[in-house]
């Protein structure tokens, strides 16, 4: 299946290539090396989900208060094959815990509760055995943290089909029936249990329901209006993409039909947008810039973004809310979902400004490293557009007429040229990471080429043939040709 997208390849590339030669100061999406970096995140995209059979993906670059790069590639259904878009709404799964944790801590920092409160003080009809002798309480803090020692669940087989979620009271009548799975303050053990009583401690203390306890203090200040915490209210709407399972043996996708999540939304039952998740972010950056209290204090977001449990294993650090982690020298707080049919992701390296957003309606794609990868292709080039002791120039134009796809049968899918660090370069697709399948070329003369070894020595010519109108038909590498071919390669 190729995507409405694939045959945009050159066209894309073209114009944001005459993007990159307006004057600097204007946007920093202008700047050469971003310009550069969000074509390749498009390219990028676009081939893993050619290539994965990927129904459909939105996605979405933040940079401070700006979306600055956004797309959709595939399908919102395969049957209507309507074009995904990043207002295409999504299911958008466990990332609905941060709304709820957010809920949460505007309750808190409103004197309602501590975080060291017992859930059953707050919650009269909490009777979860304890099977611990010795055990810690279970608080508010062990539920954001995954660290209260609560089973995964709420006892009932609701991420099979038929996809049946529970009621609020059926969530409660089960809950005497079940035990804890560790003492309290253990382990890290991921819990939609656990989310679902802190999302029940919003609507037993703000005394709403839970949905519209999120709508007034949360959805509606930050103009949301494409996101609902209840995925049961957004079926009908026009832009709802239809739900995938994973790639069955036969290569297939199973379609997945509607369902509600009704006693575990908090946990689960969001469904919002690229663009709606990219206003959520811009929040979180511009509290964390100037502080004060809109929505949430400014300290209070802090402290969510701050490491509260570390499991044993040293492998899983959790904020209030938020998963935390540490790589290559920057904290990243973020949150992935899954749930039948779709995959997501909600990535935010809060130093930087920078956050990136991956909606899939299938299972099994991987939205997190997605958004890793472009975090590691788009992060460089914003900060060299930020340094302005480096020049930096766009391509020249006159090389512009060999950026494209040639194709890579029968070792690989297709070889795209691509503009990078003002130059060409080649990109082997498919790949998973981008960056490292970049190989640089130097421009000798005239259709020639040199490969750019990693230690800036040059290597093996490469070269490029033209017809008798001077367009461009054969890359040659290795004494082989690729031929050049209209889009993706399939």
């Amino acid at each position: 299946m190729c995507f409405p997208s694939a045959l945009r390849t050159v066209a894309i590339a073209t114009a944001l290539l005459m993007t990159s030669s307006v004057a600097l100061g204007q946007s920093i999406t202008d700047h050469p090396r971003v310009v550069e970096a969000l074509r390749l995140v498009e390219l990028w995209l676009e081939a893993q989900g050619d290539y994965h059979n990927v129904p459909g993906l939105s996605a979405g670059v933040v940079y401070d208060q700006d979306l600055i790069w956004h797309s959709g590639f595939g399908y919102t259904d395969l049957d209507s094959r309507t074009p995904a878009t990043p207002s295409t709404m999504y299911s958008i799964c466990s990332i609905s815990k941060l709304f709820t944790g957010v809920g949460v801590m505007q309750l808190r920092d409103r004197g309602k509760f501590r975080l060291d409160d017992e859930v059953r003080s707050l919650l009269p009809w909490f009777n979860l055995k304890q099977s611990h002798t010795g055990s810690a309480p279970i608080t508010v803090k062990g539920l954001l943290t995954h660290s209260a020692g609560l089973p995964r669940e709420a006892g009932y087989p609701y991420w099979t089909e038929p996809y049946d979620f529970p009621t609020h009271d059926a969530v409660v009548a089960r809950l005497s029936t079940q035990e804890t799975l560790y003492p309290a303050w253990t382990y890290f053990q991921y819990s939609n249990l656990g989310l679902t009583l802190a999302g029940e401690i919003v609507a037993q203390i703000s005394g709403q329901s839970y949905g519209d306890y999120m709508r007034r203090s949360i959805l509606d200040p930050l103009a949301m209006t494409s996101t609902v915490p209840e995925v049961g209210e957004a079926w009908d709407h026009a832009q709802m993409a239809t739900g995938y399972s994973a790639t069955r043996r036969d290569g297939e996708r199973k379609k997945i039909g509607p369902f509600e999540g009704q006693g575990i939304a908090p946990a689960m039952g969001f469904a919002s947008t690229v663009e709606d998740l990219a206003r959520f972010a811009s929040w979180q950056f511009r509290l964390l810039e100037h502080g004060g209290d809109e929505i949430l204090d400014a300290n209070t977001l802090r402290e969510m973004y701050r490491v509260h449990w570390v499991d044993p294993s040293w492998e899983i650090t959790w904020g209030l809310g938020f998963s935390v982690s540490r790589r290559d020298e920057k904290t990243f707080v973020r949150h992935g979902g899954g749930c039948p049919g779709f995959s997501t992701e909600f990535l935010l390296q809060p130093d930087d400004e920078i956050a990136v957003i991956t909606l899939t309606n299938a299972n099994g794609t991987n939205p997190g490293r997605l958004a890793r990868r472009v975090y590691e292709i788009v992060a460089p080039a914003l900060k060299t557009a930020q340094d302005s002791t480096v020049q930096a120039k766009p391509l020249d134009a006159a090389l512009e007429k060999y950026i494209g796809a040639y194709d890579a049968f029968p070792w690989g899918g297709e070889r795209a040229v691509i503009a990078w660090k003002g130059g060409l370069a080649t990109l082997s697709l498919p790949t998973d990471d981008p960056l490292e399948a970049i190989t640089r070329l130097k421009h000798i003369e005239g259709d020639r080429f040199r490969r750019i070894r990693d230690d800036e020595s040059l290597g093996e010519e490469v070269w490029f043939e033209t017809d008798g109108n001077g367009n461009v038909v054969r890359m040659w590498r290795h004494s082989n040709p690729a031929a050049r071919i209209g889009g993706g390669a399939r």
